[in-house]
């Protein structure tokens, strides 16, 4: 027999039980809805295997279905001229590449890609950057363009030249049509060089068909991890700059959106990022350089070299006196530069 206190109280118990079930359920059912990003790099896909993927790829397996992002390789969504742009509109959410080529208006976007001759060797990029005050500089510069959010910097390859005909002087640079960077374009020019813009999966066909005679646009790891090495015959040892600087960037918005603790694994992984392709460019050019078979290396001699050492002094000097920005980064090579040409060897080994 069950009296009517007993009743209520289990009637209770049911109803209170049902409640809490009822107000819970949406805790444990409801399916948390993740933040989608869509991010485009500057590497096409073979390329893009090394220096972007593994990062998208470790920040999709930590955030646990948080943060998913979806990247594009190479003028897949935009052209890599437009990134900048369709970064800051929101087309897409995150991208990698220099800011140089993705036609950046920010006051450094100059020394993005391959600033001529501004540094020997990969690990100069994170030393400038986090030792003599580049980041803060970045930083401050998107901070003033609005929209984009300027997230780490890092280096990557020397820019050398490849080429279907050798170069042994500084004479064999003119006439040569050459894919590269604006800028490095820029001051190669007046070597005689016709720099040529195309889409990046476009290079290596054009060289094939004779509309380009190479690329000055990495180092010998890209050239054989591209394709590039099956259609040029040449490496020239001698480079104009000695490390790419390239970024990661955000949509202003997107990254406010963003809980800290998803900040901090975005950093994380692009840290981590950063010194997978220090490693594996590093050792990719040594290995390459003394192994490959399919580029012949030549060089131009050190005395007549000189030249382009000097001629990139000079146009240092015009960048500096673009802005106050520009002053202060052209500052910060020359401080450094002194400091490395005085250290001597391996700092000065280009």
């Amino acid at each position: 027999m069950t009296n009517r206190r007993q009743f209520l109280t289990r009637a209770g118990a049911v109803t209170i039980g049902a409640g809490a079930a009822t107000l819970s359920a949406p805790a444990i059912v409801k399916a948390q809805t993740a933040i989608k990003w869509r991010f485009q790099t500057y590497a096409g896909a073979a390329l893009g295997e090394h220096v972007t993927k593994p990062i998208v790829d470790a920040i999709n397996a930590a955030a646990k279905g948080e943060l998913e992002i979806e990247l594009y390789f190479s003028d897949q969504i935009v052209p890599t001229g437009e990134l900048f742009r369709a970064l800051q509109a929101g087309t897409i959410d995150a991208v990698h590449s220099d800011d140089d080529s993705m036609a950046s208006p920010a006051d450094v976007a100059t020394f993005g890609g391959y600033f001529p001759l501004a540094t020997k060797q990969i690990l100069d990029v994170p030393v400038l950057f986090k030792q003599y005050g580049l980041a803060e500089i970045w930083k401050s510069s998107y901070e003033k363009v609005g929209g984009v959010v300027w997230l780490s910097s890092s280096g990557q390859d020397p820019c050398h030249f490849n080429t279907k005909k050798p170069i042994t002087s500084v004479k064999d640079l003119e006439g040569l049509r050459l894919y590269t960077f604006p800028t490095a374009g820029r001051f190669l020019s007046q070597f005689g060089v016709v720099p040529v813009t195309i889409p990046y999966e476009d290079a290596q066909v054009a060289v094939q068909t004779g509309e380009l005679d190479g690329m000055a646009w990495s180092g010998i790891t890209e050239d054989y991890t591209v394709g590039w090495a099956d259609v040029t015959d040449h490496f020239l040892t001698n480079n104009i700059s000695g490390a790419w600087i390239g970024s990661f960037f955000v949509n202003e918005q997107k990254w406010a959106e963003l809980p800290d603790h998803l900040k901090k694994l975005v950093m994380t992984a692009i840290e981590a990022g950063n010194n997978y392709r220090d490693q594996w460019y590093w050792g990719g050019e040594a290995k390459l350089r003394a192994e490959g078979t399919k580029l012949k290396l030549t060089s131009i001699p050190t005395e007549e070299w000189k030249v382009v050492e000097d001629a990139a002094k000079v146009f240092w000097k015009e960048i500096a006196g673009q802005s106050e920005t520009a002053a202060k980064v052209v500052k910060i090579f020359e401080d450094y530069n002194a400091i490395i040409t005085k250290a001597g060897p391996p700092y000065v080994n280009g």
